[in-house]
């Protein structure tokens, strides 16, 4: 696990708010991302981390509230804004072109065009560089895929995984933001990607993770943000806890005070379910 300071958030937001008509999606949300960690956001369904999500990648704009970036408060116009930023996502239909080769996959919206004429006028592809670079953001991951002139639909689920983290990473100078990377995956195959975010946080960036299986969260997250009614319920680290503690946080079983330390609250049914009860 890595080891933090007092260091000035990657991404920071503060009192974030998001209304649609009646309903209250984030109800003054915060989050904080530190230099070189995997966050895992985890909650249940209707927490409202998705929306917080969108927020700090640019997918919707907060009603309230702030985000900054290395320190400096930004507005997010868009998804591509956000990019523009450093701050890549890899969602969880991964985005790729089945029938492109790994190399073009890499550079999806962002073609490098031959120089020249060629390149200005006729709009050709210079593939070989394209080809070239492909490769050395592959072996900076120690991802191997065999011939990246090989279609992506030919490849498995945790290749076209390893394609789609290695085009964001390629691309991100902040953040890179991960939606449920393993939910379609083998065994294997998960311990690989789980592998890839570790060497992505190796090479310096910062990861947010969002998923829902818990022993993957447990294995590879430096801190865990907790989302429930629209607000953070805790922030805490995975060795502090027990998964069915985690769990109970989510449920509101179980209230973590300011001090990091644990509380059952009154609500036997909710301690029952999280398995907290000695009975």
């Amino acid at each position: 696990m890595s080891t933090h300071n007092a260091a000035v958030p990657v991404l920071r937001a503060r009192g974030l708010v998001k209304r649609y008509g009646h309903v209250t999606a984030l109800d003054g949300a915060d989050f904080e991302l530190l230099p070189g960690e995997v966050m895992a956001v985890i909650g249940d369904n209707g927490a409202g981390k998705s929306t917080l999500i969108k927020a700090l990648t640019g997918a919707l704009t907060p009603d309230q509230g702030e985000i900054l970036l290395n320190g400096k408060r930004v507005s997010f116009h868009g998804p591509i804004d956000a990019r523009r930023h450093g701050i890549e996502t890899v969602y969880q239909d991964l985005a790729v072109a089945p029938s492109m080769d790994i190399a073009s996959n890499m550079f999806l919206g962002r073609e490098i065009r031959r120089r020249g004429p060629l390149g200005s006028v006729l709009r050709m592809l210079d593939k070989k560089r394209m080809r070239l670079e492909a490769a050395e953001h592959m072996a900076e991951l120690k991802i191997g895929l065999g011939s990246l002139t090989q279609s992506v639909e030919t490849l498995s689920g945790g290749q076209r995984q390893a394609v789609a983290v290695a085009r964001a990473v390629a691309w991100a100078s902040s953040v890179v933001v991960m939606d449920e990377p393993t939910a379609a995956l083998g065994v294997k195959e998960s311990g690989q990607v789980l592998d890839l975010i570790r060497r992505v946080r190796d090479r310096g960036l910062p990861v947010v993770l969002i998923s829902h299986n818990m022993p993957h969260v447990f294995e590879i997250a430096d801190r865990i943000h907790v989302q429930r009614l629209g607000r953070r319920a805790a922030l805490i680290k995975p060795g502090d806890y027990s998964m069915s503690e985690v769990v109970a946080i989510m449920t509101g079983a179980l209230q973590v005070e300011a001090d990091g330390k644990g509380t059952v609250v009154a609500d036997e049914g909710a301690a029952k379910a999280a398995g907290l009860s000695e009975g």
